[in-house]
């Protein structure tokens, strides 16, 4: 009887234990789960309606739908009927309105240039006569890029092939306005490293009147060129030329020029300094006028210049410098012809300024011991600015707005209740906009609100079934903490096991970034959390730290300390703050501590467990940069200097610098075909083990970007092989 007794009990406990294994990689990586529903508007010209593309259940098709903000009114500005051609629904990717709201311009059959999908194929839809014209009919298809529609709704600019060309929407005919596009020369758009550190895509501008359009041109000659080899697609290998400055290296030449919209001779704008020598990230044209703004930035990216172009001529505006960088921001926000939104961090704050065309004078708009993370929209009428910022937690975001005029105090206006990260889409004219909330545990809720009251009009989307599916999981929730590490306080956030027991020793996986172009620990949803979920329900705890230099707003010191210490810096925080936690919790146990991370992360995991070699076991590196004169040269000397006057500083922040000093067990991934971070890290570092006699392991995805997500199961293949080895060389559970 005891016996039976002992059975039933232990097949009840396993059942129990077996129901708490609610997650699976395979199901992760399935899409068996509820996708996020996003809600994607584009804001008609007038500010007071906005567009959806939907599905029309009748015709399976989807179809263009528009709202009134004010009454909620439903129109369907584009029905699926009209957006078919060749008897095929159009694969639109993204839409945009005419000014005068008649047309809307197509985007659709997207593919990938760099690391976005921005070539395909543009047709206009003309909502009075219900019909499509596709444009470019005489170029070849799926090559045009960054169609725009000009001012006054007559014709439409585009890049073919690295040329720009403009087509009027009347007559249809196309006018090719640059012609030594090619390999070499770019007009109307960028090279790999504009696109990746500056954020750069469309390279031009219609001017206000649409007479003329002001655009970028840059020239590679003389430029690195990596080649990429592609062993997987044909018997024979192909190569694959990718223009990259690396840090130290020849930069292309870029200039800004105007020409005609009916074609003609371009002006080129005589920028002061060597084109090869400085960036020009940032140009647009002043409102109601043919002048444009143009940002310089130095080499080493401490000063940027700001220039006013009239008739063609430069003249300085004002400066902007720092003593390690300037950040580049977004174009600034104009009010009218004659002043505009400045962001700066001139004393020692991100801050709003309000500044003019004199270029003396800069009004603070936003004044505190806080940073402005970004401007969200603008209500010239009423006169406010609002943006996005956070006071106290930094790992949450909240909409604030400042006066335009006057010395009314800043005023947090976000909705009562949802701590977490908010966001907004505002309409043109500042009173409506589509806001998002989020948190570690809700998944984005989507709603309409009015202003300046912030006030809810409508929830537009609440993702209630996905919240109801990961509800019923059961899974833990992620802890933020504190960690004093002496000279700073870190935010942190710790993930345990469901069935955690304090009395026990559980192993643990910091998964780190900790370089300045972004951050881990944020209090907001993320489906690549379920991981990380996944990991704790195989009875690891798991931990992210953000250290020092990491993009939070914690103002200038905190971000800017790790100027030239990238490597260094941000690896001796991770090492104390673990240890922190070590001391903190006495479940951790110190024998089995792991770290793993990707890009930037693979780079701080591999200094962690160089340098580091008694405290960090077991690392899993992907896609990382082992020599930091490998890596691009505009995020590089941005954040470390220019090599050849920082050659020690490279060094000591290179893992290969440290490989020497490895003593845990390792695992490097990496994809063959990343145009980002080349193959060519994990070979010299490979190189550099070899050299020293130290046992790792490495698994190579052969032509994989960056994400190594390309192909069948890769993403599936990766996780698995993750935690395979995890689990081999950092056994899970309490102990």
């Amino acid at each position: 009887m005891n016996k039976l007794y002992l059975m039933l009990f232990f097949l009840l406990f396993s059942f129990r234990m077996e129901g708490q294994k609610t997650l699976s990689i395979e199901k992760i990586y399935s899409g068996i789960l509820p996708a996020i529903k996003e809600i994607k508007v584009e804001w008609l010209p007038d500010g007071n309606s906005y567009s959806r593309i939907e599905y029309d259940t009748v015709v399976h098709a989807c179809e263009i739908a528009c709202y009134d903000a004010a009454s909620g009114r439903r129109t369907v500005a584009a029905p699926a009927e009209w957006l078919i051609s060749a008897g095929k629904s159009l694969n639109i990717r993204s839409y945009a309105w005419s000014r005068d709201a008649r047309k809307i311009l197509l985007f659709h059959n997207a593919r990938r240039v760099w690391r976005y999908p921005t070539r395909g194929d543009y047709t206009v839809l003309d909502m009075t006569a219900g019909k499509l014209y596709p444009l470019g009919k005489n170029l070849p298809e799926t090559s045009l890029m960054f169609a725009e529609f000009s001012p006054d709704s007559r014709k439409v600019a585009y890049v073919c092939r690295n040329n720009l060309y403009t087509e009027d929407l009347e007559t249809h005919e196309i006018t090719q306005l640059t012609f030594d596009g090619g390999d070499r020369i770019i007009n109307g758009t960028f090279d790999w490293m504009y696109e990746e550190e500056f954020n750069c895509r469309d390279g031009f501008r219609w001017s206000p009147d649409s007479r003329n359009i002001a655009y970028w041109q840059s020239d590679t000659e003389g430029t690195g060129v990596f080649r990429l080899i592609n062993n997987v697609d044909s018997i024979y290998s192909e190569i694959v030329p990718l223009p990259y400055p690396k840090a130290g290296t020849a930069l292309p030449a870029v200039k800004v020029g105007i020409v005609p919209a009916t074609g003609g001779i371009t002006q080129w704008i005589d920028i002061p300094g060597d084109p090869r020598n400085h960036y020009l990230p940032r140009m647009n044209y002043v409102p109601e006028s043919n002048d444009l703004m143009v940002h310089q930035f130095n080499r080493m990216q401490n000063t940027n210049h700001v220039w006013m172009v009239h008739n063609g001529k430069a003249s300085l505006l004002f400066t902007e410098k720092d003593e390690a960088w300037v950040d580049v921001n977004s174009d600034n926000r104009w009010l009218n012809a004659d002043s505009f939104i400045w962001m700066s961090e001139r004393d020692g704050w991100r801050h709003l300024y309000l500044a003019g065309l004199t270029g003396k004078k800069f009004r603070c708009l936003t004044p505190g011991t806080f940073d402005v993370v970004e401007v969200a929209g603008v209500d010239t009428e009423k006169g406010f600015v609002y943006f996005i910022a956070t006071e106290e937690n930094f790992t949450q975001r909240y909409l604030y707005r400042a006066a335009l005029k006057g010395k009314e105090k800043v005023q947090k206006i976000d909705p009562a209740g949802q701590v977490g990260q908010h966001s907004y889409h505002f309409s043109p004219t500042g009173k409506w906009a589509i806001h998002s909330f989020q948190n570690t545990v809700t998944p984005p809720v989507y709603s309409l609100v009015c202003f300046p009251e912030n006030k809810t009009v409508s929830i537009l989307e609440n993702n209630a079934e996905t919240k109801r599916e990961y509800d019923a999981m059961h899974l833990p929730q992620k802890e933020f903490i504190k960690l004093d590490i002496g000279a700073v306080e870190l935010d942190a956030w710790i993930l345990k096991p469901a069935d955690f027991d304090s009395t026990k020793k559980y192993p643990v996986i910091a998964d780190v970034y900790g370089e300045p172009a972004s951050s881990t620990v944020q209090d907001q949803w993320a489906n690549g959390s379920l991981w990380h979920q996944y990991l704790a329900q195989e009875g690891y705890i798991v931990t992210s730290i953000d250290n020092r230099g990491t993009n939070v707003p914690r103002g200038r010191e905190w971000r800017k300390c790790i100027y030239r210490k990238i490597g260094i810096l941000n690896t001796d925080d991770q090492a104390a703050a673990m240890r922190k936690m070590l001391e903190q919790y006495p479940f951790l146990d110190a024998e089995r501590v792991g770290i793993t991370g990707w890009s930037g992360g693979g780079s701080t995991t591999l200094n962690c467990m160089f340098r580091f070699p008694d405290l960090y076991a077991t690392g899993i590196a992907v896609a990382f940069i082992s020599d930091r004169r490998l890596y691009d040269a505009a995020y590089e000397e941005r954040y470390m200097g220019v090599p050849e006057n920082s050659y020690r500083d490279y060094e000591q922040g290179s893992a290969v610098s440290h490989a020497k000093h490895l003593k845990g067990n390792l695992l490097l991934i990496h994809g063959t075909g990343d145009d980002n971070v080349h193959y060519q890290n994990c070979e010299w570092l490979v190189n550099e083990l070899i050299r020293h006699k130290k046992m790792f392991s490495l698994l190579a995805y052969p032509m994989r970007s960056h994400g190594i997500s390309e192909g069948k199961n890769t993403t599936l293949h990766l996780r698995l092989s993750m935690e395979k080895f995890w689990k081999e060389h950092l056994p899970a559970g309490g102990r």
